[in-house]
């Protein structure tokens, strides 16, 4: 190998990543052990995993030269001298098999083997429970070339060691052969196999740059051409996240026990490298047994992302047309609870929070599939109803063509051999769709009642938190599911706040739901730590919550409560979504501690500045309406993520279409109700009104008058279950 070649390749690999939008993540690297002769087992999908492999894998092992095998049809001209010089192998060299072992005795190289054989491009690996690649030529099981190598190399290592006590002459006849100086090296290290899976996400295979200026300086390119281009261009031009995973190292040590083999090692008799040995049976099987060992460990490592969600999904669904919230809803509850108890690994956006799934699609990852599909003519979409087309079942297609034609086939394979992930997706696809909302709407409550109970036995400060049932999520059930409806509670409140609302809204027989934002009904400390985005996935879990349960939704809220229901009502688009409501929204301030801020955050960035952390003024005194409900202590830091959140909230105001109310006191200590007037004029809703009570308080759903705003809204639910 010439290094000056491999640190040429390393540049060009760290300069075409200046250009490339690929983010590589590696996964399991202390599964590598140190002192070994390592041999990595690696899923082959694209040409580009030829060049990032090795580099990684380079400085993974402490710069350890890492050679690897090519197929022979590209060991012409000058990119044959290249890859000679970086350290790739024919494989027809005739000499193949002793240089790997050689190199492997030595610790001159660690060694990558793609043991399909080839580009596994419609990723099709499992037939009637077995391994078997389909591919161009035909179908073939994977090669056990690595698991010889393997073998071979051990063999040989134990073989010498043996040798050195019992037969010097011929231990030092192959400790020539293999070049190696000195045997005691052979006696600290072992052989192993190291499982690596890479998985891409997303892939799309587009017409791009490349592939456009190859139809222009190509004739005819072949459908292999295009193929690599416009999926790898995709990937390299417009983004893909590469996640490689290193599994546990398989010893070979321990597969060389059976009899046959251990008298082949201490045979008192001397044989060449390629001469038939007695145990070449035994060792064949072996070779079978280690194969399916790392072909299940290399795709048992498959990192699961939303596009194998929602393709398996899809496809397992009995039915040709599908509800798009209804596939939403089961990929929904495929992530949040039978990914992991599969024991399958997830990519990182399945492990944040997956509300947006049933919610808005914040991060436009079920549209993007959507429309990917039906730009590959896999399915049709009207509105919210989905059809699928007879392209959308895995198929016999052109090999060359079917990341093309079919992407969606190959993610469909992909997590073909996760068996207890597809037998949870056959699961969830075959339940009817009432079981489904209902059981969203279980995990939902579930979650907020564990979440809080966590929070609050994390952030009790006795004598400073209030009792328990203060904040804990309101949900009374209605006597049908025709309207449900969502109230938020105000900033440093809790949902106690609003339970007399709940009480008189749900007496007209409707379901409503009080839920606990993140950082309230515990302590301060706790708010201290959330952000407004906290805020908004509790509002959306409530949401979802009762958008499962009931056919028409309506939400709305109190101060910083009323200001999530507005911001909600312009983000997400449901059906469902009948109207909203916002009393004493907070868009602009007026009292004390909320002008006091700014002077505070100035004194605590110069107090960092100086390295005086302990003079910091994190919370100002609060002076509530409800002592009982509300902190006694306001966070800095909240107050600032409630101004972000009202201006993200006032900065839609134009995309609320739903009948709007809002509710004012005209006389609020707290809330400048020309604010109100402003917002109310932004709203892009044509059926609003904006209703000023007469009130010297903020929270005017708690006391005298309270019941005036309760008929208010109540009245404005009416009118809204009339049809217009």
């Amino acid at each position: 190998m010439n290094r000056f070649a491999y640190r040429t390749t390393g540049l060009a690999i760290k300069t075409l990543s200046l250009f490339s939008k690929a983010r590589i993540h590696l996964h399991g690297e202390t599964n590598i052990p140190r002192g070994s002769s390592l041999i990595f087992v690696i899923n082959h999908f694209t040409r580009m995993e030829t060049l990032f492999l090795p580099y990684h894998i380079y400085y993974l092992t402490g710069k350890k030269p890492v050679w690897s095998l090519g197929d022979a049809d590209l060991f012409k001209g000058t990119l044959g001298d290249f890859l000679n010089a970086v350290g790739v192998v024919s494989t027809r060299s005739p000499d193949r098999d002793m240089l790997m072992v050689k190199s492997l005795l030595t610790g001159e190289a660690s060694w990558i083997i793609y043991p399909e054989g080839l580009m596994v491009k419609n990723k099709k690996l499992v037939e009637k429970g077995r391994f078997m690649l389909s591919y161009a030529g035909g179908k073939h099981p994977p090669h056990t070339g690595a698991a010889t190598l393997a073998l071979r190399t051990e063999f040989y290592r134990q073989r010498l060691i043996a040798l050195s006590e019992t037969l010097p002459d011929e231990a030092r006849r192959l400790m020539s052969l293999f070049q190696i100086g000195d045997i005691e090296p052979l006696k600290t290290t072992r052989t192993v196999i190291v499982p690596v899976n890479i998985t891409y996400y997303p892939m799309r295979s587009r017409e791009n740059t490349l592939s456009r200026l190859t139809e222009f300086i190509v004739d005819h390119p072949s459908d292999r051409m295009m193929d690599e281009i416009m999926t790898e261009g995709a990937m390299l031009l417009s983004g893909v996240d590469i996640d490689i995973r290193f599994g546990a190292a398989i010893s070979i040590q321990d597969c060389l026990t059976a009899s046959a083999i251990e008298r082949d090692i201490s045979a008192m008799r001397t044989f060449d490298f390629d001469d038939p040995i007695s145990s070449r049976r035994a060792m064949r099987k072996q070779a079978l047994g280690i194969m399916q060992q790392y072909m299940t460990a290399i795709y048992s490592m498959t990192t699961v992302n939303p596009d194998h969600l929602f393709a398996a999904m899809l496809n397992k669904m009995p039915f040709k047309r599908i509800d798009a919230f209804d596939l939403r809803r089961r990929v929904f509850l495929a992530v949040t609870q039978k990914i992991e108890p599969s024991g399958s690994f997830m990519h990182k956006t399945l492990a944040e929070n997956q509300i947006h799934l049933i919610t808005d699609d914040n991060y436009h990852r079920f549209l993007d599939f959507i429309e990917f599909a039906a730009e590959k003519r896999i399915l049709t979409q009207k509105g919210n109803d989905l059809t699928k087309l007879p392209s959308a079942l895995p198929r016999i297609l052109n090999f060359h063509r079917v990341r093309i034609d079919n992407p969606m086939a190959v993610m469909i394979n992909e997590t073909e051999p996760l068996i207890r992930l597809q037998r949870s997706i056959r699961w969830l696809a075959w339940q009817p769709a009432f079981w489904i909302r209902h059981r969203i709407t279980r995990f939902l409550l579930e979650k907020a009642l564990s979440d809080y109970a966590r929070d609050y036995d994390a952030f009790f400060i006795e004598g400073e938190s209030k009792d328990k049932a203060v904040g804990e999520p309101i949900l009374i059930k209605g006597t049908s599911n025709k309207l449900g409806i969502v109230l938020f509670h105000g900033y440093m409140a809790a949902p106690m706040e609003l339970k007399e609302l709940a009480e008189y809204l749900a007496e007209n027989g409707w379901w409503v739901y009080v839920p606990r934002l993140k950082g309230h009904g515990t302590a301060p400390e706790d708010l201290a730590t959330r952000s407004a985005t906290d805020w908004m996935n509790s509002a959306d879990e409530a949401i979802a919550l009762i958008a499962s349960k009931c056919r028409k939704v309506v939400i709305g809220g109190f101060s910083m409560g009323a200001g999530l229901a507005l911001e909600a009502a312009a983000r997400i688009r449901n059906p469902a979504f009948s109207g909203v409501f916002a009393v004493c929204p907070p868009f602009r301030l007026q009292d004390f501690s909320s002008k006091f801020v700014p002077a505070v955050n100035m004194w605590n960035r110069f107090m960092s500045s100086v390295k005086r952390e302990d003079v910091k003024k994190e919370f100002v005194e609060n002076h509530p309406e409800n002592p009982h409900i509300n902190y006694l202590r306001n966070p800095v830091s909240g107050v600032r993520e409630l101004d972000k959140l009202m201006k993200s909230a006032e900065n839609r105001l134009g995309d609320i279409h739903l009948p709007a109310l809002l509710v004012q006191s005209d006389e609020d200590p707290v809330v400048d109700e020309k604010g109100t007037r402003k917002a109310f004029k932004l709203l892009g809703s044509e059926r609003k009104r904006c209703l000023l009570i007469h009130a010297s308080r903020h929270g005017i759903l708690l006391g005298d008058g309270a019941t005036e705003v309760y008929q208010a809204i109540e009245e404005f639910i009416y009118r809204l279950m009339k049809p217009v």
